[in-house]
């Protein structure tokens, strides 16, 4: 089954990819490390490996993981989502704060 990922993505995701990957082209060549090199620390094919840094959006996200944890930016994939600076989460938990509280009536017993 063919992937559609790639169809649907908007240009501003595909071209944020595309720059990803060439960031981590970079970063692997300052550190004087070969395709080769990466494809074998990070378990997959020189192939995959190579369409990471093109930014392949059919690459799996472990990949991605693996690369940077490699690289050195192992917090990166932590940091990521966190909750605390997620602003629009935080407005809608804000917004589901109740106005009023009421304690429950507890039946009596007889």
């Amino acid at each position: 089954m063919r992937s559609v990922v790639g169809d649907i993505m908007p240009a501003r995701l595909r071209r944020g990819l595309k720059k990803f990957g060439e960031d981590i082209s970079v970063a692997r060549r300052k550190r004087r490390l070969t395709v080769a090199m990466m494809a074998e620390r990070v378990g997959v094919a020189k192939s995959t490996y190579l369409r990471a840094e093109r930014g392949d959006p059919k690459v799996a996200l472990g990949v991605y993981a693996m690369v940077l944890f490699i690289l050195g930016f192992g917090d990166a994939m932590t940091d990521l989502i966190d909750t605390r600076k997620d602003d629009q989460g935080l407005l809608l938990d804000a917004e589901r704060v109740p106005k009023r509280v009421r304690a429950r009536k507890v039946p009596t017993s007889s």
